[in-house]
């Protein structure tokens, strides 16, 4: 069995946790923030942390704690409903935001307008983690469906890093089968059913994968395995990105509501804009991330590889509709899952 990531030893030391909450420097600062943030973003934000505390205390001669909050997305949102006072969210999926407007009416419903690329300052897509050798022979979605091959991902119910996995598994098979919906949902069932267990979060599947060493497959974002990889470069494991994937945004939002209480309106803004700016680009593209600046696009090209990403709208034509459709109790994953 493997030891625990060097990533999860390294921030755990240099980060105090209490209640799910990682705190930032013991010393009082002249402002705090807390980002609520989805599971296996622990080591990009305690990152970029740093790197926004350095500008803002050059831009307003104002020092910053920054807290962070991480778990499954839809948890995290959840929290904020009931009451986390959250000022900012750094999501990967739109409806965990969403549900902020419709179930708790904290931003307004056009929150994605608000900042560029639809409120998304970088993406990602999922991909394949696999064992020294790919002894599987794992290179496709379609190799996920035999029955020599189980799989680890988490739970679509708790994950937008699952939804997004699910949603890929469906966009490949309806280019493969086309309109044969019986054909579709008998791949899904059997890529379902092959899954060995259901974590409830990103960073959950991935300790199940490498600690526990349970799978022949991780399924998880493009960035995580590839952190991985970074992180055990003697444990001989392989990425494998299909030609054929989904199009993972990572929604932004400041929380309307809390910020007005809180009195951190300005530097919640500022805390998400800046995560467009050059220097941010360049530390989230190194964390394995794509981003939009074509600047750092260029020199990060060779770390990812060119490939068909489908858009929700491919899929299924909007959020709202693969949520009822898929997700919700009874839905289309649901009916897939029973025995």
């Amino acid at each position: 069995m493997l030891n625990k990531p060097r990533w999860i030893t390294r921030v755990a030391g240099a980060l105090a946790l209490t209640a799910g909450l990682t705190a930032g420097p013991a010393q009082a600062a002249d402002q705090e923030l807390l980002n609520s943030s989805y599971d296996i973003a622990r080591e990009l934000f305690s990152a970029y942390n740093e790197l926004f505390a350095e500008h803002w205390q050059a831009e307003t001669g104002k020092s910053v704690e920054i807290k962070q909050s991480h778990g499954g997305s839809s948890r995290q949102a959840q929290a904020i409903i009931q009451g986390l006072r959250a000022d900012v969210v750094t999501y990967n999926q739109v409806t965990d935001v969403d549900m902020l407007h419709e179930r708790g009416k904290l931003i307004p419903a056009d929150w994605r307008d608000r900042l560029p690329n639809a409120s998304s300052p970088y993406y990602s897509t999922m991909a394949f983690l696999v064992r020294q050798g790919n002894p599987k022979n794992i290179h496709n979605w379609d190799d996920l469906a035999r029955a020599d091959v189980s799989s680890v991902l988490p739970n679509p119910k708790t994950s937008g890093n699952g939804r997004y996995t699910y949603l890929a598994a469906l966009g490949y098979a309806q280019k493969a089968h086309g309109d044969d919906q019986q054909a579709i949902d008998n791949y899904l069932r059997t890529f379902l059913g092959n899954v060995a267990v259901y974590d409830t979060g990103g960073r959950g599947a991935t300790t199940t994968f490498v600690e526990r060493g349970i799978g022949d497959v991780l399924l998880t974002f493009e960035s995580e395995v590839n952190n991985i990889i970074a992180e055990y470069p003697d444990g001989g494991y392989q990425v494998v990105v299909p030609k054929v994937s989904f199009l993972a945004e990572f929604p932004v939002a400041w929380i309307d509501r809390n910020v007005q209480r809180n009195g951190t309106e300005e530097l919640a803004k500022a805390y998400l804009e800046y995560l467009y700016s050059e220097p941010a680009q360049r530390l989230i593209a190194g964390f394995n991330y794509r981003v939009h600046d074509e600047k750092v696009q260029a020199e990060f090209a060779e770390r990812f590889p060119e490939l068909e990403l489908l858009p929700i709208e491919a899929i299924t034509g909007d959020w709202e509709t693969a949520m009822r459709e898929h997700f919700a109790n009874g839905a289309k994953l649901d009916q897939l899952q029973r025995r």
